[in-house]
């Protein structure tokens, strides 16, 4: 055991003499309470360990214990429903021990060791394994909990027992040696492996209109959703995790405000999965670090949240990673960066924050999982950014948008509207259209990408009109121009705008997306067509079927929407009779 003692203290930051023969990324228990703390640099027989609590009290030339491990997370059934902090300590737990207030040095398994679980063996004996196989399944709420070959364990099976277990008992033995229980650990730092890396050719299909349509995210891909205080970054993540079509749900809180994760952790037991009419919650883990956290656990949290997060997906499901947000998590880095007295980069962050980001972001994607059944399963990281006064340019907004494959700007001007989902589309992006368009089109959506492309154009022309509107009136516009103005007021306010409160709204399906994009636009052509026949535009404008587009989004009967361009063909051909 290597053991040292306490030189230095600056806040989080502890120098250690005597830890001689240390590795990176040890953990260490610091002081007489034995704070969880992490080795970060080395130089001889000195360490630095950012520790992962408050270091109040602490004093030069107490202990400091070498475990001689990495920080790693317990990965097996008990994960779902389950609420932790950033370094994998249950609250609930915690709570019961010290009450509200958390006391220091307390260390807790990520895994109930009390509760038994049934578990169901695949294999026999005399079968051959190797890492990323299947040895028997466990039920974990509905899912169906896979244990796995831990990746680097391989042998034949000598014996295999079926009953209740506990996570940490023994449920295979192979004849290497090797034992195989409920529950395998993992260094959160190290990405689980996997056979192939597949291109992100999937639609993750979200429900909210201004992202499948405008600005898709893949299965397996990445994206970023900055914007400024108010403007709906967490109810954006929630109504993602809530609505995606993904089986699980990694909810990282990550620096956010107490009273918004106190939001969340209330709320997501009472919400129901829409498509299994289960609680959220069965599918979901929740890692608490808010604000007022020690910073270095904060800066921990993301990756314990994506090591859990590819355990799930070795399994073979498609799992989506919210992290809200990494501005805070930048924020720690820059903390502990600046107590180590390294040279600051821009605004005072570490000159290795965008390689930190990157090392996260390129853990998600979609994958041939280790294995003999050849699985897929994917991570989707969906990463909220708050920039300063809603500042683009700052570092972290910059540096993720090197790497997130999609872009969806939040803006203040659109969120003080209240048109949410603020998402401003000029400013935002996709770099997955090409991916997903073959997808689209086997879907049976051809049209996709016209529809979306003409709608984009409409939408950057009418940014062009209004600069004009501003300076001469809207008099001064020809008809057709005044009619994209009038299509587009459409698309915002009948289209874009979805309310995540709304029992029908909240969400919207690919048919019914494609069908109400198909209608808005069928009602601008035909407009047009009948404007050159000699129409006036404001006569068009005054026709009832207008009201009836506008109630597209409240509707549950497709058909009923389908009917509507019929029903636009009709209304402006006996407009013209009329005449």
């Amino acid at each position: 055991m290597i053991e040292g003692s306490v030189s230095r203290i600056s806040g989080p930051v502890v120098l250690s003499d005597g830890l001689r023969g240390s590795r990176m990324y040890d953990v260490v228990k610091v002081g007489k309470q034995e704070l969880n703390g992490e080795v970060i640099r080395l130089d001889g027989d000195r360490a630095v360990i950012q520790v992962y609590e408050d270091t109040s009290g602490l004093k030069i030339g107490e202990k400091v214990t070498n475990t001689e491990t990495p920080l790693s997370v317990e990965l097996g059934p008990g994960l779902l429903s389950s609420i932790y902090d950033g370094i994998q300590r249950p609250l609930p737990t915690l709570v019961e021990m010290s009450g509200s207030y958390i006391s220091r040095g307390i260390s807790l398994p990520g895994l109930d060791r009390k509760r038994k679980w049934t578990f169901e063996p695949a294999v026999k004996k005399g079968d051959k394994l190797k890492g990323g196989d299947i040895v028997g399944r466990v039920k974990e709420f509905h899912i169906n909990h896979k244990i796995l070959v831990p990746p680097l364990v391989s042998g034949t099976v000598t014996n295999v027992w079926t009953g209740d277990f506990h996570v940490d008992e023994t449920v295979v033995t192979l004849d290497t040696g090797a034992t195989i229980s409920l529950m395998q650990k993992w260094p959160v730092r190290k990405g689980r492996p996997y056979q192939k890396k597949m291109d992100p050719d999937t639609l993750l299909v979200t429900g909210q209109r201004v992202f499948d349509t405008l600005f898709p995210v893949t299965k397996g891909g990445t994206a970023m959703i900055p914007g400024g205080f108010g403007t709906g970054k967490t109810v954006a993540e929630q109504t993602l995790a809530k609505w995606s079509d993904t089986q699980i749900v990694v909810y990282i809180g990550c620096g956010e405000r107490g009273n918004e994760m106190t939001d969340v952790l209330s709320e997501f037991p009472e919400l129901l999965d829409p498509r299994t009419k289960l609680p959220l919650i069965q599918r979901t883990i929740l890692i608490a670090n808010t604000s007022n956290m020690p910073v270095a656990a904060r800066e921990a949290s993301i990756y314990t949240g994506i090591t859990m997060a590819e355990y799930y997906r070795d399994m073979g499901y498609d799992v989506a990673l919210m992290a809200d947000s990494t501005s805070r998590w930048g924020e720690a880095l820059r903390e502990v960066s600046g107590r180590l007295e390294e040279m600051p980069g821009e605004e005072g962050y570490p000159a290795y924050l965008a390689t930190r980001l990157a090392a996260f972001y390129e853990r998600a994607g979609r994958v041939v999982c280790l294995g003999a059944d050849n699985r897929v399963g994917s991570i989707t990281v969906i990463g909220a950014v708050s920039p300063p006064g809603g500042d683009f340019s700052e570092p972290i907004t910059q540096n993720t948008l090197r790497i997130a494959g999609t872009f969806w700007a939040l803006d203040t001007s659109l969120a003080y509207r209240r048109h949410f989902p603020s998402v401003n589309w000029i400013r935002s992006y996709s770099l997955y259209l090409e991916q997903v368009r073959e997808w689209f089109t086997k879907t049976g959506f051809g049209e996709w990408k016209e529809l979306r492309d003409r709608t984009m154009y409409l939408l950057q022309k009418e940014v062009e009109l209004q600069e004009i509107v501003q300076l001469v009136g809207p008099d001064a516009l020809p008809e057709s121009e005044k009619a994209i103005l009038e299509v587009t007021r459409m698309v915002r306010e009948d289209f874009l705008q979805q309310s995540a409160y709304h029992d029908i709204d909240s969400y919207c399906s690919l048919d019914k997306q494609y069908w109400m994009l198909k209608v808005i636009l069928a009602f601008y052509d035909r407009m047009n067509a009948s404007m050159s026949r000699g129409t006036p535009l404001a006569r068009i404008l005054k026709l009832p079927i207008k009201s009836e587009i506008g109630r597209m989004k409240e509707l549950t009967d497709l058909e009923r929407i389908k009917a509507l361009i019929a029903e636009i063909d009709k209304s402006i051909t006996t407009l013209e009779e009329e005449r």
